[in-house]
């Protein structure tokens, strides 16, 4: 089975291409693509380490969670606690996604990387390498 569809969809993300990223969501959901459902989460991951590093804080974490949501304030998509628990699960802290929804975890993870895509304003190359990295780091954790 084809992985395009999670290279199309992490570039849609980079370009806040939310309807894109709607019907790319259903087409993996229908090709039944669970390996890319776990390439979403390691391009988070990969893109929460370098957007935080490993010395971030939670108190740091928080905030940007904050500021983010503020950004959305009355449509606030996803729970504070959610996302910081992500973001510090991917920073070495694991323990944090064992009670937080599947459905949660992956929506706020598409979310979150799409903010973080723009944040960083990747080039198609480096927006390649990213999707390369991902399906690798899923493909090690199978």
């Amino acid at each position: 089975m084809t992985e395009q569809p999670l290279g199309d969809l992490i570039r849609a993300l980079a370009e806040a291409d939310w309807d894109a990223v709607d019907t790319l969501v259903v087409e993996i959901g229908q090709q039944g693509m669970a390996n890319g459902l776990r390439v979403i989460g390691a391009a988070f991951a990969l893109a929460a380490n370098r957007r935080f590093g490993p010395n971030t804080t939670p108190t740091e974490v928080a905030h940007w969670v904050a500021g983010l949501r503020a950004q959305y304030r009355g449509h606030e998509p996803f729970p504070a606690l959610e996302m910081e628990g992500l973001i510090r699960a991917a920073l070495g802290e694991p323990e944090l996604v064992d009670t937080i929804a599947p459905e949660t975890a992956l929506g706020a993870e598409l979310f979150m990387l799409g903010q973080i895509l723009l944040d960083q304003n990747l080039s198609a190359t480096e927006l390649d390498e990213l999707v390369t990295d991902a399906e690798e780091l899923a493909a090690e954790h199978l």
